[in-house]
């Protein structure tokens, strides 16, 4: 049960609210559609249910509102708009990386794939996949923490008419096993046909909220559908007889020789095609019907009440055993599109006849039907009925290795990061060869490849790059703010990526380090090069600077929302901030740091080694140094910029 109380947004300015006190319920077992105009406020209303919009009311998703589920993955999947993604990512690894978000194994992408039928196309980019197979990337994102409700926003936009069978035919499978199914549309005919239940809003306010047969015959017109080879001569001969009695008849010429009549009944285009010979094909009523199809219209799928206890199977040459009447005060589930159709269909939401065809909405991926054979798995695991995954036996753990698994992911999931670090080795051992040549530049700037020239050494540009990304595609390509129920702590995913970042930053100051002393000895010859006494600070000052320029590049893009603004924080360190430090520490020295590791050892409660002194010393004296100080400076402010802007909201993991 979902139920939206009072939902009113924020408005900006004098402009009057998106949503207006809206309250409405999607009850369990059906499917319901949020109906409106475009601009009507119905993303908003999603958006607010999912807490990702300001503004005033409460929704509770079986009784509690979202931030206060445990595990909101099994409760809410989402869907809103196109699916978000980095283009170079594969299927597999968008869903892999969600079900480390979302605390599932990562098993249950690889079964997600095999349910919406990709699994062909596990390995194919996002950057080109067609719509269709993209939208159901997104179901199959939608449903990996196998949701009680699922929450849609214009799910059959720009879909064909096969797409959308096979769309709502999941959404109403999903229904039938107890799920709760709310989607925007702005399409009435598409809201009668597929959905048991229809909310209808205008300008932010709840204009009805009604069953899918009394919104068909309130909402849409009633029309008489006639196909016939003679569909021009029929036209003028039924709008010639309304116009001599006096009667208000609107014939609408669709395509081919379909008819449309308003106004008029079956009874009277039939007497008045018989007087005038004309050969009919088709003479039905129709309401709520969605227009002309390319081929026949589809039979609905079967949607039985989810509510309802299987009864056992008969055995063999007995009675069948009744289906046991729903319990009292229970609410009644409607077929999708229960309006009156022509008589050659099926009754919506009827069980097909022994023998029949299934609709296209059974059909579990594209393509033509699969030839007849045993069930699913998966189709078996939830008693049949649909073409839905199998249910998570256990629930998702709430660990701290979640957020690292997720950003391990999405870091390795595409090749940008391994791109960047070539570019940096490459760059570096490039610049160590120039550098060493006239042999008059210190063998630590040539083993870092850096010359006066420029701000930063190569390593530390890949290094804030690196760290710039890891929050940027967060943005640009925001694959967990739309899924609210999967979006992990905050503060959790900001450790999780100053972690990994972290070793991404010393295994690239390795490598550098590693390459460049391999290329200098290639070159200029084998011998070896000595070890200066003070390695320790050079090793410390090495790897706090490319793990300071990570960590600025991440919160910088925390902060501003954009990879960019991480890249321009890591170069104002050097080139802003430096020389101001310098300026400020310019002028004679009367005290010293000597003794510093002496007077810590006295404060502390345990006794380290000796040879930590040393280690402490040179670190001391690395952030004393005019870069050192300003990186310090700046990872102080950045980070309480974050904490104070991304911190405020509250989230949940």
């Amino acid at each position: 049960m979902l139920q939206a109380i009072g939902l009113t947004s924020t408005p900006r300015r004098d402009r009057p609210p998106a949503v207006d006190d809206l309250t409405f319920e999607a009850r369990p077992g059906s499917v319901t559609a949020l109906l409106g105009p475009t601009g009507s406020g119905k993303t908003t209303a999603l958006r607010m249910m999912l807490e990702l919009e300001p503004g005033r009311g409460v929704t509770y998703f079986r009784g509690r509102p979202l931030h206060r589920i445990a595990h909101p993955a099994r409760e809410v999947g989402v869907l809103l708009g196109d699916v978000p993604g980095h283009p170079a990512r594969t299927c597999r690894g968008q869903l892999r990386m969600l079900c480390a978000a979302a605390g599932v194994p990562a098993s249950r992408a690889d079964d997600m794939l095999d349910i919406v039928g990709l699994a062909g196309l596990r390995d194919q980019r996002l950057g080109t996949l067609s719509l269709g197979m993209e939208r159901r990337l997104g179901l199959a994102a939608a449903l990996l923490g196998d949701p009680h409700t699922l929450l849609l926003d214009e799910p059959a936009a720009k879909l064909s008419p096969r797409e959308t069978s096979w769309l709502f035919g999941l959404l109403r499978a999903h229904a039938a096993h107890g799920g709760t199914v709310l989607y925007t549309t702005d399409d009435p005919k598409e809201a009668a046909r597929t959905a048991h239940h229809v909310v209808t809003i205008r300008e932010g306010r709840l204009v009805a909220d009604q069953d899918a047969a009394a919104f068909s015959r309130t909402r849409l017109r009633p029309r008489v559908a006639v196909r016939t080879p003679h569909a021009a001569r029929l036209a003028a001969v039924v709008s010639r007889e309304a116009r001599a009695a006096h009667r208000s008849v609107e014939v609408v010429t669709e395509e081919g020789n379909r008819l449309s009549v308003y106004g008029s009944d079956c009874a009277e285009i039939g007497e008045t095609a018989f007087r005038h010979g004309v050969l009919l094909h088709q003479l039905a009523h129709e309401i709520g019907d969605t227009g002309p199809f390319p081929g026949p219209p589809p039979a609905p799928a079967a949607t039985p009440a989810p509510t309802l206890p299987k009864a056992p199977a008969p055995a063999p040459g007995s009675a069948p055993v009744p289906a046991p009447a729903p319990a009292p005060g229970s609410a009644p589930v409607l077929a999708p599109g229960s309006a009156p159709v022509s008589a050659s269909q099926e009754a919506p939401g009827s069980a097909p006849a022994p023998g029949s065809t299934p609709g296209p909405g059974s059909v579990p991926g594209p393509g033509p039907a699969p030839a007849p054979g045993p069930e699913p798995a998966a189709v078996l695991a939830r008693g049949g009925g649909g073409p839905l995954p199998p249910p998570l036996v256990r629930k998702p753990v709430r660990s701290p290795l979640r957020p690292l698994r997720y950003e391990l992911s999405r870091l390795l999931g595409v090749p940008t990061g391994p791109l960047i670090a070539a570019a940096a080795l490459v760059t570096s051992a490039v610049l160590a060869v120039f550098l060493a040549r006239p042999g008059g530049t210190p063998l630590p700037a040539v083993l870092a490849a850096w010359p006066g020239l420029l701000p930063l050494p190569p390593a530390a540009l890949g290094a804030g790059l690196l760290g710039a990304l890891s929050f940027g595609e967060e943005y640009r390509y925001p694959v967990l703010s739309s899924g609210r129920g999967t979006v992990p702590r905050r503060l959790g995913l900001l450790l999780a990526k100053l972690t990994v970042t972290a070793a991404a930053a010393l295994l690239l100051a390795l490598l550098v380090a590693v390459v460049d002393l391999e290329v200098l000895r290639l070159v200029y010859g084998g011998d070896l090069i000595p070890v200066p006494k003070n390695w320790p600070a050079l090793c410390i000052g090495w790897a706090g600077l490319l793990v300071g320029c990570a960590w600025a590049g991440l919160l910088a893009a925390g902060v501003f929302r954009a990879t960019a603004a991480g890249v321009a924080a890591v170069l104002a360190v050097p080139v802003v901030i430096a020389p101001l430090v310098q300026k400020a520490l310019v002028g004679p020295s009367v005290r010293s740091i000597a003794g510093l590791p002496a007077r810590l050892r006295e404060l502390a409660w345990a006794q380290w080694p000796d040879e930590a002194d040393r280690w402490l010393l040179a670190a001391a004296r690395v952030i004393a140094q005019p870069v050192g100080t300003a990186l310090v400076l700046s990872l102080t402010a950045l980070t309480c910029a974050y904490l104070f802007t991304a911190l405020r909201r509250r989230a949940r993991w």
